[in-house]
């Protein structure tokens, strides 16, 4: 699975909430700090996407 941070990022900081071990906010946006995102983390990578209010958080299975 990866994960990525599209355009529409609010840099609201809600996913480094949930998964902080997935997403750490930048300068201007979020941001993912892995290439593949780990089996245990991949719940928290999903629920992160699934709650992102601007749905700015893609992933590939």
């Amino acid at each position: 699975m990866e994960a990525r941070v599209n355009e529409e990022c609010i840099y609201c900081g809600l996913c480094a909430d949930l998964c902080p071990d997935i997403f750490q906010l930048g300068d201007e946006t979020a941001m993912v700090t892995v290439k593949e995102i780990p089996a245990e983390l991949q719940d928290c990578c999903r629920e992160a996407a699934e709650e992102c209010p601007t749905e700015a958080i893609e992933i590939d299975e």
